[in-house]
């Protein structure tokens, strides 16, 4: 397979790193501050797994009988971590964290075979921590029992997850016509291996947190609001992106607006005492949605349950703001970039959606 001029420099600025002289930039550092696909000099890179806990059979182990389990352990409900120190980095490292179906593989190259989030920050000069949540992906060593699903799903989360309406692409959408790629973002999907449990997650973020210290949390989805109450808790945490949050919007007690139903069903706010809401309003927070996204109701609930998510999205803004934070909503098409699907660290325009966050980001005095 012939490969591009871009190609063969990605992988030489891998196999090759470069080395700065005197304390200079080498010209490929000019990269590492932006846009632009040049070698990336990665000072420091590895792995770890953090929280979790120790399940132990009661009895003795005995090794002529290594299929009886007692006295036998059982580590798992970890996070996993996979992580790169770019040359000269930033003061606070970006901790990514994926969403529902997802690992941490998704922030890595899109499915067409472009730099994902994970390396586009790293060229700006952030530290990279890359996580798969507790009982999903490279952390599946789960302590609870569960039964993976396998149903045939993949057209209804083509739809919920805005590429288009199944088999047909939206007209202008930020994803490759291209049947390879489509191939290749299905099979990203991964199963959970155990219950979802929203106080392990947290637990295992912040635990993240409590080892690297003070960074960025930027949430997908799902994580979203397991993130605000990763924040909560954790004040390591100093500012959180949120790309397409769908549920968890955390509002003081006594401030929940009503629920808001769709066709894909109700969705609810949550309640949380006033002491940890105002937690939230302590850091600075952007909240970003994508295109395709109804202002009137619909039958078609994978894209009606957008719809009540953005505005619900906007509520939980407002109440953040209204008792003293800082935060932002940015949906796309708003700002003049359109055509943006569930997934905006890998569609066609992440790199203009990553310039928009690290400006972001430089305004807050997070870069």
């Amino acid at each position: 397979m012939k490969m591009s001029r871009r190609d063969v420099l990605q992988r030489l600025a891998v196999a090759v790193p470069a080395v700065a002289v005197g304390g200079a930039l080498p010209p490929s550092a000019a990269a590492a501050e932006g846009d632009g696909f040049g070698p990336l000099v990665i000072r420091d890179q590895g792995g770890f797994a953090v929280g979790g806990s120790v399940v132990t059979t009661p009895g003795t182990f005995d090794p002529r009988r290594p299929t009886n389990p007692a006295g036998q352990t059982l580590h798992g409900d970890h996070a996993r971590v996979f992580y790169q120190v770019p040359d000269r980095p930033r003061a606070l490292p970006l901790v990514l964290w994926h969403g529902f179906k997802e690992s941490g593989t998704s922030w890595g190259m899109t499915p067409d075979g472009r730099e994902g989030f994970q390396t586009l920050f790293l060229r700006r000069r952030f530290a990279v921590y890359t996580l798969d949540q507790p009982r999903r992906g490279a952390a599946g060593r789960t302590t609870q029992r569960a039964t993976v699903d396998i149903a045939t799903d993949e057209q209804w989360f083509y739809n919920q997850f805005r590429l288009g309406l199944w088999p047909n692409l939206y007209p202008g959408v930020q994803f490759p016509d291209d049947p390879q790629a489509l191939e290749q973002f299905f099979r990203q999907m991964v199963p959970d291996t155990g219950p979802i449990d929203g106080n392990l997650l947290r637990d295992g973020v912040s635990a993240v947190f409590d080892r690297i210290g003070r960074g960025i949390l930027m949430t997908h989805s799902q994580a979203c609001g397991f993130g605000w109450r990763t924040a909560m808790v954790n004040p390591r945490v100093k500012g959180v992106v949120a790309l397409e949050p769908g549920s968890g919007f955390v509002f003081p007690e006594g401030e929940v607006p009503p629920p808001m139903p769709s066709s894909a069903g109700t969705l609810n706010g949550e309640a949380v005492s006033l002491a940890n809401f105002r937690r939230l309003t302590r850091i600075p927070i952007a909240v970003y949605y994508g295109d395709n996204i109804p202002t009137e109701p619909t039958d078609i609930a994978g894209r009606d349950n957008w719809r009540v998510r953005l505005a619900m999205a906007r509520l939980w803004v407002d109440a953040i703001n209204r008792h003293g934070g800082d935060a932002t909503l940015v949906h796309l098409p708003a700002v003049g970039i359109r055509g943006n699907t569930h997934f905006l660290f890998s569609d066609l325009n992440n790199e203009r959606i990553a310039r928009h966050i690290a400006s972001f980001l430089a305004r807050k005095g997070l870069s």
